[in-house]
């Protein structure tokens, strides 16, 4: 599901404060750069805003996210506790490791022991999703401990490299589509 379907009024703003800068970090990467989205009140208020709509009352009482930027003020708003996903060694104490394969490489997600208990429902919130590794891997960690993933939500959707299909048939949650220069 995808609330650029629904063409909600705010979408319009969100879409024009998203960056894209070619050949970055590399040649052929177009670079769906948020921070502008950022330097915008506005546009990222309406962008938390729409994911608090959609969660809020449904029970949600786990926000899992690699980044910072998004998860912990829909936890917040929503009345659910923020778990950090992150990579290894970033997180102090015990933890819990999910190696995922990028187009590049391997990489890996930790989370806290503890942080989620068992019939827990979480989303898993991200900026982006490409291929739809970093999701995987989140998702799994958080099923491993017994949480139950209700969905992924992210602002962009780079739906040519197919990350939708990598979810096992987990709902996703979009508020844009790759964005042409």
């Amino acid at each position: 599901m995808s609330a650029y379907r629904d063409e909600d009024p705010r979408l319009h703003g969100i879409k024009t404060k998203i960056r894209v800068v070619p050949h970055f970090p590399k040649s052929g990467i177009m670079f769906q750069d948020i921070t502008t989205l950022l330097l915008d009140p506005k546009a990222f208020k309406d962008t938390i805003d729409l994911f608090v709509e959609r969660y809020k009352g449904k029970n949600i009482s786990v926000v899992a996210a690699r980044g910072f930027i998004f998860g912990p003020p829909i936890a917040l708003a929503i009345g659910a506790k923020f778990v950090p996903l992150r990579k290894p060694k970033k997180l102090p104490g015990k933890v819990i490791s999910q190696e995922y394969i990028l187009e590049y490489g391997r990489d890996c997600l930790e989370m806290h022991v503890g942080a989620v208990e068992a019939g827990e429902r979480a989303i898993v919130v991200d900026d982006l999703i490409a291929t739809g590794g970093t999701l995987c891997a989140a998702m799994d960690l958080l099923e491993r401990v017994g949480a139950e993933v209700v969905e992924c939500a992210c602002v962009i959707e780079l739906p040519e490299l197919k990350g939708r299909e990598r979810l096992n048939g987990k709902p996703l949650y979009v508020l844009v589509e790759y964005l042409e220069v």
